[in-house]
């Protein structure tokens, strides 16, 4: 069925709620593993774009589908990493860069199989803040619609890939060619964020993201991992997730930030957490060992998480009924599951008006 999206979670003619629910859809759900092609046409692309589904396309690939992916390349603009070239390229996907003396501004995606040709034309490009932190407009088209209107996938891509354009196809076997100067390093030096990304993510806490906190040790609620449970919607938010877990049968994508403590008097974690749950619940969770028994967060209060810079991030808890409370709790506005938990992001400035302080609250230094 055709539908279209204004996300995230702003509008939706169907349950799909945004970019990310429609690629579920066209290479999850409605395909079979094996069977066809899966499509990515982008202008930017990067890690956490494809997080979701570098075991989808790992799966389809080993039994005899294929993955074949188009993306813009420059060797003085950050247009696609080499993170997600290198990732795209171990699942057995076919990558190409174009150059941007051609710049290659499209972004669509989709899927060629028995039962027809799916397509997603989107605003969105395969990048974390494209696939859920971005407002963005996505239109899903499906089968019988694309056949009316006689497309195919193979044709299209066929007609681009013919272009007179500086087409190059990276390889994993040679690191010189020069596909790989044209993409940049996601974790180089000089990486600066964007101020779009410079972001607060609000949550509610759950019985589940606190009992740690409010136990006393040695009993029983202590026991297990302390972690807040975040939105499956958080590809934009953190670095590249580029840590893959060696143990266990599913597939989870980690990475490390520093965490800066707030309200533990500005105590650091070097090494905080972050996991996406690839082929579990698709949720992430955010290691918070350091709260646990200090009782500074109980159910229904708020968690704010502000990143102020590529790997720094600042977390505060307020107290329900503390006077920024119910100015924060608005933004907060997306569910979480199914038990009342939600979500919202604020932009840096807003938050630091309402708080009343400025961000970063910690000296920032290079991480060792």
């Amino acid at each position: 069925m055709n539908a279209f999206t204004l996300h995230p979670n702003v509008y939706a003619t169907g349950p799909a709620n945004g970019l990310l629910r429609l690629l579920e859809q066209a290479w999850v759900r409605e395909q079979t593993p094996g069977r066809g092609t899966l499509y990515i046409v982008s202008g930017y692309g990067a890690y956490n774009g494809g997080v979701r589904f570098y075991q989808t396309f790992r799966d389809h690939v080993r039994r005899g589908g294929r993955v074949v992916s188009v993306f813009a390349g420059s060797t003085s603009q950050r247009l696609t990493s080499r993170q997600l070239a290198e990732e795209m390229l171990k699942t057995g996907a076919q990558v190409h860069i174009i150059s941007r003396k051609r710049v290659l501004h499209a972004k669509c995606y989709g899927s060629s199989a028995p039962s027809g040709e799916r397509l997603i034309v989107s605003s969105g490009n395969f990048t974390g803040p494209g696939m859920s932190l971005n407002v963005e407009a996505s239109l899903f088209v499906d089968p019988a619609c694309t056949r009316q209107m006689g497309f195919t996938w193979q044709a299209a891509i066929n007609s681009l890939l013919r272009q007179n354009w500086d087409i190059y196809r990276p390889s994993l076997a040679d690191r010189t060619t020069p596909a790989w100067r044209l993409l940049y390093d996601e974790y180089a030096r000089d990486v600066v964020l964007d101020e779009t990304e410079e972001t607060t993510l609000l949550i509610t806490l759950s019985h589940a993201d606190t009992a740690r906190i409010q136990a006393r040790q040695g009993t029983k609620a202590a026991r297990g991992t302390q972690y807040f449970w975040l939105s499956r919607d958080c590809y934009g938010f953190f670095p590249p997730l580029v840590i893959r877990n060696r143990r266990g049968v599913k597939a989870t994508f980690s990475c490390t930030v520093r965490m800066h403590y707030i309200d533990l008097d500005g105590y650091t974690d070097e090494a905080c957490r972050v996991t996406f749950e690839a082929e579990n619940n698709l949720d992430f969770r955010l290691g918070t060992g350091p709260l646990r028994y200090t009782r500074l967060a109980a159910k229904d209060d708020l968690a704010a998480i502000s990143r102020v810079a590529e790997e720094e991030y600042e977390l505060r808890i307020f107290r329900r009924g503390h006077p920024f409370y119910n100015h924060l709790r608005p933004y907060a506005i997306n569910f979480i599951g199914h038990q009342g938990k939600k979500y919202g992001y604020v932009d840096n400035a807003t938050f630091a008006g309402i708080i009343r302080e400025s961000l970063p609250t910690v000296v920032l230094r290079p991480r060792p």
